[in-house]
């Protein structure tokens, strides 16, 4: 049942539908969650013009009648009605609303717990466990890409994929039990092993495509991580208030004057980015700047992308000596204690040169030519955050190194979006991996590798059985017949 009325009266009605359902005779049943009846806000919290009541179980034609002030039978199904939503005891109208009635129902009511709605059909086979984890980031998509992305997944495509691999490992592990126990009467083909072999080859070989993905997925769900970095009064707090348009940050001509990382989460494009601002690297003799120069550095091993910010009125006149500046600031501000001769990597590096405003036009455009043509640079943009010159084109390069980062959720086989299943795939391969140090020597322990590596694909779907390897066997070789 579906209750569909104006937050101002929303309240009230919950409140109301609350005290209904806990005064229905026979209370809250105390055996399995499918025989009480749950009901709770679907439209989420907030403020809105309507508001969904959502309510399922044996009491919800009770309520509906009680609520809705129907005297005979009930709504047709799936059809929506508008009437007076009421308080049950007293009759007072609460408000005005359209009531849908979805038959199927069984005494007692309660409150539904948070995900309950989607539990339940994940228990009655309505929705696949990747296809719950898809509709959760749809709910908790903050941009079009993970919009994408999650309706891709929330339809069943990547379950489908595993359930596929699935499938195939259950016919594997079959065909070995059946070797196992009834090669011996001559019931089973010469060959079946061999079979057995290139099939679990070719499941090894597509699961490492699909882990070798760099993460797309993954990224693309919880946002790309950009950092600026940079020396002291480089304009990098500048040029984070600049994107993400308020004062995130505070500005100041005293160098050293932000200490800590300072995170905004943007939408670049379409797609997801938690940018960072982070302390000028120096040298200093204070403790608490020496700290916020190693969260920097930190923050810069963890990146998907350092936006290295450069004061433009810093670098020499001569294009070639710019050149070697910039590829020795490069490896200063990218280094690390670990590995202080740190070689950069361009693909993982975007040179800011800001403060274009204080260069003659001539000579801005002249070194943005010239160190266009010098090999061995990342892509450089020239930017004002001052007059906003040049912003546009930065923002342009910062959306394409993005979308390159994340994918075309759209293209392509689907993607790996949660780190849970990339550990039970790589837990997968190495299960396969067992079969194949085991096959000739022991094939009980061989065919234990095809039954850890189906677990861990059933780990990530949700569905795995002993009695589907049996239906396998006794079907595929019609034993016992």
């Amino acid at each position: 049942m579906l209750l569909s009325v104006r937050v101002g009266m929303l309240r009230g009605a919950v409140h109301k539908l609350r005290t209904r359902l806990l005064s229905t005779k026979g209370g809250v049943t105390d055996g399995l969650a499918d025989a009480e009846t749950i009901f709770a806000l679907s439209s989420g919290h907030g403020r809105c013009g309507v508001a969904v009541v959502r309510v399922s179980g044996p009491a919800s034609a009770a309520a509906l009648r009680g609520m809705a002030g129907i005297t005979r039978g009930l709504p047709p199904p799936r059809t929506a009605l508008l009437h007076s939503i009421r308080d049950p005891q007293s009759k007072e109208v609460l408000d005005r609303g359209l009531v849908l009635w979805f038959p199927g129902s069984v005494p007692g009511m309660r409150p539904a717990e948070a995900g309950e709605f989607t539990r339940r059909a994940f228990q009655a086979g309505k929705l696949g466990l990747t296809e719950v984890e898809g509709l959760g980031d749809l709910i908790h998509a903050e941009t079009e890409a993970q919009r994408r992305q999650a309706l891709r997944q929330m339809s069943g495509e990547l379950g489908r994929l595993y359930q596929d691999w699935s499938h195939r490992l259950k016919r594997c592990l079959a065909h070995v039990e059946a070797f196992i126990d009834f090669s011996e009467d001559e019931l089973i083909e010469d060959g079946v092993l061999n079979q057995v072999d290139r099939s679990v080859c070719d499941l090894q070989a597509e699961i490492k495509r699909h882990l070798m993905d760099e993460r797309r997925g993954e990224r693309l769900r919880s946002g790309v991580q950009v950092v600026i970095a940079g020396a002291t009064n480089a304009g990098k707090s500048s040029l984070l208030n600049t994107l993400c348009q308020r004062p995130a940050a505070i500005v100041s001509p005293i160098a050293g004057t932000t200490r800590d990382v300072v995170e905004t989460a943007l939408d670049i494009g379409g797609f997801p980015v938690l940018l960072s601002d982070t302390a000028g690297v120096r040298d200093s003799t204070d403790l608490v700047e020496r700290e916020g120069v190693r969260r920097a550095r930190e923050r810069m091993q963890q990146a998907d992308l350092t936006l290295v910010v450069v004061d433009c009125a810093q670098l020499p006149c001569d294009a070639q000596r710019a050149a070697d500046f910039l590829q020795e600031h490069l490896r200063s501000v990218l280094a690390t204690e670990e590995q202080p001769d740190t070689v950069f990597s361009a693909d993982k590096c975007l040179l800011v040169l800001n403060k274009t405003d204080l260069l003659p036009e001539d000579g801005r455009l002249t070194l943005e030519r010239e160190l266009r043509r010098v090999p061995g640079l990342p892509p450089i943009c020239l930017v004002s955050c001052h007059t906003s010159e040049g912003l546009q084109g930065f923002l342009t390069e910062l959306h394409g190194r993005v979308k390159t980062l994340c994918g075309n959720p759209l293209t392509g086989d689907p993607t790996l979006t949660q780190a849970r299943h990339r550990a039970h795939l790589q837990q997968c391969t190495a299960a396969l991996a067992q079969y194949h140090r085991y096959r000739d020597g022991d094939l009980a322990l061989a065919a234990e590798g095809l039954r850890l590596a189906l677990t861990s694909l059933g780990r990530i779907t949700g569905r795995v059985g002993a009695e589907e390897i049996l239906d396998i066997i006794f079907k595929d070789f019609c034993i016992g017949k």
